[in-house]
């Protein structure tokens, strides 16, 4: 195989817009990049619903989306709509989840925001109710389908960087946290380090024991803890993953230069892969970027590059994972079940960081 042949995006069927989809929020999330990448995919979103009908009914326009709902319980009386796409904030989740497994029995696939649940134990909850509804539960990690990250899977799973020593993840990029993250008892670890926690079980599986250290954030103004994330995950094998989750980053706001960035690294025994996660600059369109090298070809430096960015790009792989395991009756890889151990992960994690311990997992 061509080194540069890699499985950067996910494979679809063609005949996926069989299945009519069912969208419940109307936020920035579903407005600019699920429904986005769902056009240019082909998938068949049939109606939406918002707790403002208002902001519902302009996204309906501007995406193409032919019926707004008043409430999503409506939607759920109509038969043709299979597949449910959740963007609300976790702590409503869980209550939407019990409703539609309750009342909708002919839905057959739930796509979930990330964090499913905002503890695990609720989280075990609703996959179980999913499972036992014979629902399939996908949840929206999207950053496995960056195609940097995934690029960079493929690699590993082919061997080409030889057995993992330590993967790293440095952030430096300011997050909008929205509106709702004020009511959460986490912000930064559930919302913005579950991204690359679970990035790093995609690439090297789970952690046996984590330790961390958090302090607030200097620019966000109401009460929080966790802000400013640094930890390390140790692995059986060995090897090593650590993030420095900063969303600091200086005063780049209140009037200096900016260095703004997210750069990641992983170091195998036989080869090197780096990248770049083109988020911080959104809304412009700037793809990931993915350079390796390994001892195989040890004179060279492979740079893949694509067109394609993580926003909106990559929920085209989520929902189309969730949509090809309907299909076929399988599990998606980033269904529900496969989520609790990135959710448990993320507790050990604030954890590890609120008792200035080791957690074991």
């Amino acid at each position: 195989m061509n080194l540069l042949d890699l499985d950067y995006e996910v494979p679809l069927d063609k005949d996926l817009n069989q299945f009519g989809i069912g969208v419940i929020g109307a936020g920035f999330i579903i407005r600019d990049c699920h429904l986005v990448a769902y056009q240019q995919a082909g998938f068949r979103v049939l109606g939406i619903a918002s707790r403002n009908p208002q902001r519902a009914a302009e996204v309906a326009l501007l995406r193409g989306i032919p019926h707004v709902y008043q409430h999503f319980r409506e939607m759920l009386e109509n038969p043709e709509i299979q597949i449910l796409d959740i963007g609300v904030p976790p702590q409503h989740q869980p209550a939407i989840i019990r409703e539609i497994v309750q009342h909708a029995k002919h839905v057959r696939g739930i796509l979930a925001q990330k964090p499913l649940a905002m503890s695990y134990a609720e989280a075990k909850e609703i996959v179980d109710l999913c499972e036992s509804a014979g629902i399939t539960l996908a949840v929206n990690q999207n950053m496995r389908h960056d195609h940097s990250v995934r690029g960079c899977r493929d690699l590993l799973q082919r061997g080409l960087l030889g057995e993992p020593v330590l993967g790293t993840i440095d952030m430096r990029a300011i997050p909008h946290w929205m509106p709702w993250s004020q009511d959460l008892h986490s912000l930064s670890t559930f919302v913005m380090s579950i991204h690359h926690l679970d990035c790093f079980r995609y690439w090297f599986g789970d952690p046996q024991r984590v330790m961390a250290s958090t302090r607030p954030d200097p620019r966000t103004k109401f009460p929080h803890t966790d802000g400013i994330n640094l930890y390390i995950l140790e692995f059986a094998n060995g090897s090593r993953a650590s993030s420095w989750d900063d969303v600091w980053t200086g005063p780049v706001r209140e009037g200096s230069q900016g260095d703004i960035g997210i750069h990641w690294r992983v170091e195998g025994t036989a080869g090197l892969a780096r990248g770049t996660i083109g988020w911080p600059s959104y809304p412009a369109a700037t793809p990931s970027t993915l350079d390796f090298t390994t001892r195989e070809r040890g004179d060279y430096w492979f740079q893949p590059r694509w067109k394609q960015a993580w926003f909106p790009d990559a929920f085209r792989g989520t929902m189309g994972e969730l949509l090809m395991a309907v299909k076929h009756q399988t599990q998606p890889p980033i269904s529900g079940r496969d989520n609790l151990r990135t959710i448990a992960l993320v507790e050990a994690i604030f954890t590890a960081a609120k008792e200035h311990r080791v957690v074991d997992l």
